[in-house]
C-alpha cells in the first residue's frame, strides 16, 4: 500500500486570516518502507511571517522571496499525493492550509485525491491522557529527534515516519500475511515448497516418555486413550 507522510511550514495559524503555507514535504512510503521519493518544496508566501512562527521555523520572508509560488506547484503535488493514504500529525491543521491554497488556485481541496489519516488522533487513542506531540512520541518510540532544534517539515515528516511504523509494528504480521496471499493467487493458489524436508525422529528416551504418558492418559481415562485406540506406534 501507499503511503505519504506529510508536513507543512506556515507565516501563521490561521488560513482564514490570510496566513499561507511556506514549506511542504511529502515522504513516500510503500508496503511500510521508505521509497527515498519525497517531496519537498520551499513556497513564496507573498505576505509577512509572523515573529513567532519565523521563532518556530526559523524560515524568513527573505529566503522565500525567490522561491515558487503554491500555484507554481499544485499540479505536481496532486499528482504525489493522488490514490494515497495521506499521514498527518494534526491533520485538521495542515489539511486546512493545503484547502485554502487549493481553493485559491481554483482547486477542490485534499481530500478529493487521497485519504487522510490524522496520526495524532491515532497516538491519542494509544495513550490516552499522555503527551502525543512529536517530540513526545519520539521520546516514547525512541526515534531520534536530535537534529530537530527547529521544526522543518521534511524533517518532521520522517521523524513522523519513523513514528507511525514504530505506533503500528502490530500490523507487520497482517502486511506479511496480505503479501503471502498475493503471492499464492499470482501462482494459481499453489505456494512452492522445498524438495527436500528434514525429517528429525524421536530418540529413544523421547520414545519411552510418549509411551509412558499414553498408558498414564489411558489408565486416568479409562482404556480412552485416542493414540492407542489408533493403533499407533508408541
Amino acid at each position: 500500500m501507499r503511503r505519504i507522510v506529510l508536513d507543512t511550514e506556515t507565516t501563521g495559524l490561521e488560513p482564514s486570516e490570510g496566513h499561507r503555507v511556506i514549506e511542504i514535504a511529502c515522504v513516500e512510503l510503500f508496503d511500510r518502507r521508505a521509497t527515498g521519493r519525497n517531496f519537498h518544496r520551499y513556497l513564496n508566501p507573498d505576505r509577512e511571517i509572523d515573529k513567532a512562527a519565523v521563532e518556530i521555523h526559523g524560515l524568513t520572508t527573505e529566503f522565500l522571496a525567490d522561491k515558487p509560488r503554491f500555484g507554481d506547484i499544485a499540479d505536481e503535488l496532486v499528482e504525489f499525493l493522488e490514490g494515497a493514504e495521506v499521514l498527518i500529525h494534526n491533520a485538521a491543521f495542515d489539511v486546512g492550509f493545503l484547502d485554502a491554497e487549493f481553493a485559491l488556485v481554483g482547486r477542490p481541496g485534499v481530500k478529493t485525491v487521497c485519504t487522510v489519516t490524522d496520526t495524532l488522533a491515532m497516538a491519542r487513542e494509544l495513550h490516552p491522557g499522555k503527551r502525543n506531540s512529536l517530540d513526545a512520541l519520539c521520546e516514547r518510540y525512541q526515534v531520534d529527534n536530535s537534529r530537530r532544534s527547529l521544526h522543518g517539515a521534511l524533517l518532521d515528516a520522517q521523524l513522523l515516519a519513523d513514528v507511525w511504523l514504530a505506533m503500528t509494528r502490530g500490523q507487520d504480521t497482517l502486511d506479511i500475511s496480505q503479501m503471502a496471499g498475493a503471492a499464492a493467487g499470482e501462482g494459481g493458489g499453489r505456494i512452492e515448497r522445498p524438495a527436500r524436508l528434514a525429517v528429525v525422529r524421536a530418540g529413544p528416551d523421547e520414545l519411552a516418555a510418549h509411551a509412558a504418558m499414553c498408558e498414564r492418559i489411558d489408565a486416568e481415562s479409562k482404556g480412552r486413550c485416542l493414540w492407542k485406540q489408533a493403533g499407533a506406534p508408541p
